[in-house]
């Protein structure tokens, strides 16, 4: 007879997800492995392979439970005046606590196998889409040709992508107060383009 789920079974494939996602991103997923998983996360090798059937897997789970969450965030922001500013705050929120993650999508997801890494990608389309509405919502009438969106959009996710990599908690601008610098340096950046 199958065993049933553990009642904490939710919690503990977040915990291995969260811990993973900090040994990958620290050592590289290239060279880590799933025993060196197991220890960082503070579990026997036998009890991650009872979650994950394989490294590739695990990552999976890691990239898309990253990505739906924020996706899902993304989607709840209330649209209307200042849906730009809201966007972008909500991006920047969303990443905290998530740099692990955040690295190992851009590092590591090339590395997934194509049937792993469609649905990833459906994602990030899905986040572009969003923040390229934002941005024709937030200048009307000035990103309508498409040559110009994608770029304006993918340079908006550049300057929020990057920011786990220089910004230090408690110096310098807040994680808030960078939201509104990019905000106000896109939207004034913007206005000065013509299609």
């Amino acid at each position: 007879m199958p065993r049933g789920i553990a009642h904490d079974h939710s919690e503990k494939r977040a915990a291995i997800r969260k811990g993973a996602a900090a040994y990958f991103a620290a050592h590289g997923y290239d060279r880590a492995s799933m025993t060196g998983a197991a220890k960082h996360c503070g579990v026997s090798k036998a009890l991650i392979y009872h979650y994950y059937d394989s490294k590739e897997a695990l990552l999976f789970d890691i990239l898309n439970s990253h990505l739906t969450t924020l996706v899902e965030t993304v989607k709840a922001v209330e649209t209307g005046p200042e849906y730009l500013r809201r966007l972008i705050h909500a991006i920047l929120q969303n990443y905290r606590n998530a740099d692990a993650e955040h690295k190992l999508q851009g590092d590591a997801l090339d590395t997934l196998p194509d049937p792993l890494r469609k649905p990833l990608l459906g994602l990030q389309r899905r986040l572009v889409d969003i923040m390229g509405k934002a941005l024709q919502q937030a200048s009307p009438g000035t990103l309508t040709n498409s040559t110009r969106l994608r770029p304006v959009t993918m340079t908006v996710f550049g300057m929020l992508n990057w920011f786990y990599m220089w910004h230090r908690p408690g110096k310098g601008l807040s994680r808030e107060e960078y939201a509104d610098l990019v905000t106000d340096m896109v939207l004034n950046g913007v206005k000065g383009l013509s299609d």
